[in-house]
């Protein structure tokens, strides 16, 4: 086995033998084994039957030529047996002595046994043996053989003819696999070809898909399909990208604006004004950081944690919450009106889950509820159907019908009456969306009875 240095100690390391990598170098080797191997052993069952069936066929030869001179020397005597030729005949009496014998056999004495097998000058021959009576009184031993020469001759004829065709069927066999598994494998290597020509420029390419309803056409509509999920997400991710600029940019610009006009002009500027305006937007920029940060978590593994989750505790906090800023907002304040939740609706219900992605789900619905309530918001938790249903409804200005799917996008803001909250980056509903979806459940939003938008969220019930 051939040497190289070791890349670490500087000694010598075998070299491993590499198998063939290609499907079809594999393919057509595992072909050409499997077949060999059958064809082999194909070949030696055919010349040991074969054998056994010439054999059988001397041997049954043999024992007619026996019967038939056995009859005529008990009616004619030994000298019966001096005028055949082809074969070897003999008549041994007691003590091994021969009394008579054909034109083929000498007078050495031939064994006597039932059956037997004797190589008489270069030729093998098949021996039978039986007692006869003689016509004068007392027995003898009367030998016949038939030749094996015909059979052997069959056997190696059949063993050349096998030794020959065998390597040829094999190579035949090779021959073709590799066409055909070439020419089936042909389309696999141009989608390879048209896919690795696919760049940024031309994200709408797509392979052709082969007009045979097989395996490699399946595989071509599958890699298309595949393609068409790419793009969308990279359109997604672009235009993720760039709403997420604009989003941070709107705040950075506001504050560099106040700081280069308190710069310019500070007997014009006070600094509680100032501190005021980097504060408002530093919570709208922590905001938007938090909620890009959460995205990227769920897009990334989803829920990793499960454990079981009280959402009516969660519920009940977040009706808390909301009640508690409610009541500090001074009522002049738009951004956070003074309305009435209420909470009364919610019942015992536990989710399998992440307790942390689940509080930001439920306070997320209560603050976009509360954000565009005129007066009133109302919570409830039920259990149906092996589900935890999470229903948060407000008297606002709710959700046009045509807009109920996209409202849950990221950066989707819809009109001035559904956005009252100043700063809002559009974010929360889609986390709301994301995590649920994570947790595999599903939220919609419907016509509240109060007026304005509901917000249905099913989570499976668990632990």
């Amino acid at each position: 086995m051939a040497e190289r240095p070791s890349p670490r100690s500087g000694t010598t390391a075998p070299t491993r033998s590499r198998r063939p990598r290609s499907v079809r170098a594999r393919t057509t080797l595992g072909a050409g084994a499997v077949v060999l191997a059958a064809l082999v052993v194909g070949a030696v069952a055919f010349v040991v039957v074969l054998r056994l069936v010439l054999l059988d066929g001397v041997r049954t030869s043999a024992e007619a030529g026996l019967e038939q001179v056995s009859s005529r020397v008990e009616a004619d005597g030994v000298a019966a047996v001096t005028g055949y030729e082809d074969v070897l005949v003999q008549v041994v009496g007691d003590g091994g002595a021969v009394l008579a014998h054909g034109e083929d056999a000498d007078g050495a004495a031939l064994p006597a046994a039932d059956e037997s097998r004797w190589t008489h000058d270069g030729e093998r021959w098949l021996l039978v043996a039986d007692d006869v009576d003689l016509p004068g009184g007392g027995e003898a031993a009367l030998v016949y053989g038939a030749t094996l020469d015909q059979a052997d001759t069959a056997v190696r004829t059949a063993v050349v003819l096998l030794a020959v065709g065998v390597p040829v069927l094999v190579l035949l066999l090779v021959a073709v696999t590799w066409a055909v598994t070439g020419r089936s494998l042909r389309p696999v290597e141009r989608m390879r070809t048209e896919v690795e020509t696919i760049r940024a420029a031309r994200p709408d390419a797509r392979v052709e898909v082969p007009d045979t309803g097989d395996e490699v056409a399946r595989l071509a509509s599958t890699m298309n399909a595949m393609l068409d999920r790419l793009e969308r997400s990279a359109e997604s991710q672009r235009r993720f990208v760039s709403d997420a600029s604009h989003e941070l940019r709107s705040p950075i610009a506001s504050i560099r604006q106040h700081a280069e006009v308190a710069v310019a002009h500070p007997e014009r500027t006070e600094v509680a004004d100032l501190a005021d305006v980097v504060r408002s937007e530093a919570v709208r920029l922590q905001d938007l950081v938090t909620g890009l940060l959460e995205l990227s978590r769920l897009d990334e593994g989803g829920i990793r944690t499960r454990r079981p989750v009280d959402l009516d505790d969660l519920a009940l906090d977040a009706v808390a919450r909301a009640r508690a800023r409610a009541a500090a907002t001074p009522p002049s304040d738009v951004d956070l009106p003074a309305v009435r939740v209420d909470g009364s609706a919610i019942s015992a219900a536990r989710v399998l889950g992440d307790e942390r992605v689940l509080t930001g789900v439920v306070r997320n619905l209560v603050d976009n509820a509360v954000r565009h309530a005129s007066a009133r918001v109302a919570v409830s938790l039920t259990e149906h159907d092996g589900s935890a249903v999470l229903t948060v409804d407000d008297d606002g200005a709710g959700v046009p019908e045509d807009e109920r799917a996209r409202v849950f996008e990221r950066f989707v803001r819809l009109d001035e009456a559904r956005s009252r909250d100043a700063g809002g980056a559009g974010l929360g509903l889609a986390i709301v969306r994301d995590a649920v979806r994570a947790h595999g459940g599903d939220t919609t939003v419907v016509t509240s009875p109060l007026g304005g938008a509901r917000f249905v969220v099913r989570i499976a019930l668990g632990g």
